[in-house]
């Protein structure tokens, strides 16, 4: 279906005469008649049905529409001009991406990583926005997405990164280092939930070969940083992949509960529309977060 878009010869017209309240400095910003800016303005009332502006002897003024549409256009060409300029100027070689990922993963695992990244590819920016679920990418500005995902996502290319590790953790002050729980003794402690996984503790316990009473019971968080700052504060134990809190293992503000790393469901990938494939600033970025993930995919990472 043709799409319903006025000329841009129209709106450039009308975003220039709107700016100055004036048909005449409009003309001249263009280089062109004042009676060409009329007989444009003029075709966009046509086309919209309404009029932009009040004409009267002292000259040209916007209408409550006018101004309305006049603040909307400015902003479209304002971004078509700097999508225009940004291609011209690198050749098709840099730009900009815009990466949906999921919040705990882009602040733990990918922003560390970043610094090595743009100084490597300068020309390239990466813009990050949070998603913790799946989207269409023909309703959203992205060009790519980093999910734990168990199943594809239909309309997509994907890259897999690496498979995803859970492991138990709590404060040092809740369990002592080295003491072992019994399936008894895991029901006198929270077991934090992550809101999007009820049944991440029961198959946890199941790949130990135990069975745990109110395995689904406990306080829930959205997020794994929810989770994280949650067991540091002593309220439970949490499930954890092992690749986002590397920082606290190292400084023991968190401790594992038990020596027992299980191979969820999830795995990390990248996502992206598959017309994108052939995208060079896409295709630079794939393979930089690809050699990112490749140590972690020894026996605990393989796909």
């Amino acid at each position: 279906m043709r799409r319903k878009i006025p000329s841009t010869t129209a709106l450039s017209a009308f975003e220039a005469a709107a700016r100055h309240q004036s048909f005449t400095k409009a003309a001249d910003e263009l280089a062109v008649t004042q009676s060409a800016i009329c007989r444009q303005i003029a075709s966009l009332e046509a086309f919209l049905g309404l009029k932009l502006f009040r004409r009267d002897r002292r000259g040209v003024a916007l209408t409550e529409a006018g101004v309305a549409y006049s603040q909307k256009v400015a902003s479209r060409l304002d971004d078509v001009e700097r999508d225009t300029l940004e291609l011209m100027s690198t050749g098709g070689q840099g730009g900009t991406l815009e990466v949906a990922v999921v919040p705990t993963f882009a602040t733990k695992w990918l922003l560390p990583r970043m610094p090595g990244f743009i100084v490597a590819h300068p020309d390239i920016t990466i813009n990050l926005s949070t998603r913790t679920r799946p989207f269409l990418f023909s309703d959203s500005e992205f060009d790519a997405a980093i999910h734990a995902s168990a199943a594809k996502w239909p309309g997509t290319s994907n890259q897999f990164l690496m498979r995803e590790s859970l492991i138990a953790v709590c404060s040092p002050d809740l369990i002592p280092r080295g003491r072992k729980l019994t399936t008894a003794d895991w029901t006198r402690y929270r077991l934090l939930q992550q809101s999007t996984r009820p049944y991440a503790w029961r198959d946890w316990f199941a790949s130990r070969g135990m069975r745990v009473e109110g395995d689904m019971s406990g306080p829930r968080f959205e997020l794994f940083s929810m989770q994280t700052e949650a067991a540091i504060r002593g309220i439970g134990i949490a499930l954890i992949p092992r690749l986002l809190i590397e920082d606290e293992l190292r400084q023991r503000s968190l401790i594992p509960v038990a020596q027992h790393d299980y191979l969820s469901d999830r795995s990390y990938y990248l996502f992206y529309p598959e017309q994108k494939s052939d995208n060079v600033a896409l295709g630079i970025f794939r393979s930089w977060i690809q050699e990112q993930a490749r140590q972690y995919r020894g026996p605990l990472g393989l796909e």
